[in-house]
């Protein structure tokens, strides 16, 4: 591959954003390989002196399977209780498989007042701000268990895409590398179209282009293609990029930070 994008080789700190689809097999069990193959390049990054911070979904992804559910349940109640569930687990299968490459994670779990509310907006910056000093990595997922979207009470960020973008910002991030099940955003669904053709660069968020984003993805995830795009627009508006490339090879990850050209990538002009 040409390298071609020679602005990230000077990035240093690095969101990487992984969605349910590249955590949880079709068949609802747990892709443990994934999960090792996360840890080990995420740790590799670390020691190589990059500053790592990981989003994650796949809670209630987690739960349905520690359970043995074969589909989300509709009641929010039961979601809740599933997400509690799930983070348990997902957490305990990171810092096992972390801790196969010598690298300590922490956990944070957020909910959108945190980051619209000034004061704890900068508890957050600071706490995260400690941890890169230390060397860890940081794990973040939105709190599902008690996040709820009331019209006089909203505390969930809509999806994790956006707060990938959100966390990118609160960081000060370079790059936000976003893992999904997909290679990039396409001019139309190459699952359907076998003349699909790949976006390798997007300078704007055009109404065009929100047409062309589909619906959500699996039944284990409720990101789509639109909230991608939210998420590429939140960085734009702070000067920051983003690449969406296919969580099914994580060890891209590596070669997208060296310059290649993988995936699509979301950068002004």
């Amino acid at each position: 591959m040409i390298m071609t994008r020679r602005n990230i080789l000077k990035f240093r700190r690095i969101v990487i954003k992984i969605g349910t689809s590249s955590l949880i097999l079709p068949n609802g069990k747990i892709n443990l390989s994934n999960i090792d193959e996360l840890a080990f390049v995420l740790s590799d990054l670390n020691n190589k002196g990059y500053e790592v911070i990981l989003v994650t979904s796949g809670a209630v992804g987690v739960g349905l399977n520690v359970l043995e559910m074969d589909k989300r349940p509709a009641d929010i109640a039961t979601q809740q209780a599933l997400a509690s569930i799930g983070q348990v687990e997902l957490m305990s299968l990171y810092t096992q498989m972390f801790r196969r490459y010598s690298q300590k994670v922490s956990q944070l779990l957020l909910t959108r007042d945190v980051t619209d509310f000034p004061t704890s907006r900068e508890n957050a910056e600071n706490a995260l701000s400690a941890l890169l000093s230390m060397n860890i990595i940081p794990i973040i997922n939105e709190n599902d268990a008690i996040a709820v979207d009331e019209m006089d009470h909203q505390t969930k960020f809509g999806d994790n895409d956006k707060l990938g973008a959100i966390v990118a910002k609160l960081v000060d991030a370079d790059l936000l590398i976003m893992l999904s099940d997909i290679d990039g955003l396409y001019d139309k669904n190459p699952t359907i179209y076998d003349d699909a053709q790949i976006f390798r660069e997007i300078h704007e968020i055009t109404d065009e282009l929100r047409e062309m984003a589909g619906g959500a993805g699996s039944r284990f995830g409720t990101g789509g293609m639109t909230s991608k795009l939210s998420a590429a627009q939140i960085l734009f508006e702070n000067g920051q990029e983003m690449v969406l490339t296919n969580g099914a090879r994580i060890r891209e990850i590596r070669e997208i930070i060296a310059g290649k050209e993988i995936g699509t990538y979301f950068y002004r002009k």
